[in-house]
């Protein structure tokens, strides 16, 4: 009777061992799965949140961006009364000279691309690997606005990456005339200038539906460093480079 039960016991202590054991090899695999699913996991539910900000922005406006907020941050750092310039205006009140001048430096087969220009982007890629570092990107503006509306102004290829997926993104779900109205909304003209209208006042104590051939072109060369050119705004480059622009603006096409 005596030996039936320990029997009895110790098979019921080998199942409870047995069970423990289980559960606990269980948990072990459900965290090493979320160790890698949780990451995974983390990057859609980011795209999807751009995804989704992209679709409202197709009906509204959006009132600041990823490098507005990094620009005033910084202002701020030294002047906490620090704010930016920046004034939307609609596509049809932006002048055609800026929007030409835009493309023809910026971007040139604009209207035609998905988005994406691969050949300047392995241009960009045999550049940067001959000096060894990110050194230019080969941006399309549809890229360029991935980049401010979301990302940093840091250099290096996974930003690239996530600035690839947002670009088609914006061109799934926007038309290229709205890409450029965004665009030029948004992008810096100058240390805490953003937008056309903005520049306009901010350079020529204009607006951007006034703004001429030479001026527009002008402010398309400033582009690839704004704050330089805003400080610097008399340089022989930006000199020659605004005539070879103005030159190109009538072959640029318009969305």
């Amino acid at each position: 009777m005596m030996k039936a039960l320990k029997a009895g016991m110790a098979a019921a202590g080998g199942k409870t061992a047995s069970t423990a054991g289980s559960k606990s090899g269980k948990g072990r695999r459900r965290w090493v799965k979320w160790i890698f699913l949780g990451p995974l996991l983390a990057v859609l539910l980011l795209q999807l949140y751009f995804f989704a900000m992209i679709c409202w922005w197709t009906q509204f406006n959006p009132s600041s961006t990823s490098m507005m907020r990094e620009q005033l941050s910084a202002l701020r750092e030294k002047n906490q009364n620090a704010k930016l310039e920046q004034m939307w205006v609609p596509y049809e009140r932006i002048s055609n000279n800026l929007k030409r001048a835009v493309i023809a430096s910026e971007d040139a087969n604009f209207t035609e691309h998905d988005g994406v220009d691969w050949e300047a982007l392995e241009k960009a890629y045999e550049r940067n690997n001959k000096r060894h570092k990110v050194v230019g990107g080969g941006s399309t503006i549809t890229q360029q606005l991935a980049k401010n509306l979301f990302l940093s102004g840091s250099r290096n290829y996974l930003r690239k990456g996530q600035e690839l997926v947002i670009a088609y993104m914006l061109e799934t779900v926007m038309s290229k005339q709205r890409i450029l109205e965004i665009y030029l909304n948004v992008v810096e003209f100058g240390r805490g200038v953003f937008g056309a209208e903005a520049a306009a006042r901010h350079y020529y104590r204009s607006t951007a539906a006034r703004l001429d051939p030479a001026q527009a072109a002008r402010l398309a060369v400033m582009l690839p460093n704004p704050r330089y050119y805003d400080a610097h705004r008399q340089t022989n480059y930006l000199a020659r480079r605004t005539g070879v622009i103005q030159r190109r603006m009538n072959a640029a096409d318009l969305p």
